[in-house]
């Protein structure tokens, strides 16, 4: 089995992938799992501490190949506000119930949930469902840092 060598964010990716992996949000985030290439080939993750894998990062195997991580589409709800203020309020809302959540500048997206779109609904902001990558935010407690005195460094090496 193919052991990762490292994790590489996006912007200092320099090569192209030998082969990809798509991953919901959830599956994004991980500490140890062998997962499955699109090729097929299986690799082992085995990291100190749990991360977060983004759209466009790569992971790089013990002998050099990179492996793309793709952020697949999943069905979620787009919400937007009257305008800045009610958007920042339907937000408020979200949070307050402890909702995984996407802040964009004029919209926000979170997972698909009847039961919350209808409370927005009431609140009155517009709901569309869409199918789209999602990167939720991380909680306020969530190690934000790559794990690299060089900031955006390899995060991990073994």
């Amino acid at each position: 089995m193919l052991r990762v060598h490292a994790y590489i964010p996006a912007a200092d990716v320099r090569s192209a992938p030998y082969d990809t992996i798509v991953l919901e949000a959830d599956e994004r985030r991980l500490r140890r799992k062998v997962l499955r290439l699109m090729g097929g080939d299986e690799i082992l993750i085995d990291f100190p501490a749990a991360i977060t894998l983004s759209h466009k990062d790569a992971l790089e195997l013990e002998d050099g190949r990179l492996v793309g991580i793709i952020a697949a589409d999943e069905p979620l709800y787009e919400i937007r506000g009257r305008d800045r203020t009610h958007l920042i309020r339907l937000a408020w809302h979200l949070g307050n119930r402890h909702l995984p959540a996407q802040l964009e500048e004029a919209r926000i997206l979170i997972r698909r949930d009847h039961v919350i779109a209808d409370m927005l609904k009431g609140l009155g902001a517009t709901i569309v469902e869409i199918e789209a990558p999602f990167s939720p935010e991380h909680g306020a407690y969530h190690d934000h840092s790559h794990g690299s005195a060089q900031g955006h460094a390899l995060l991990y090496r073994k």
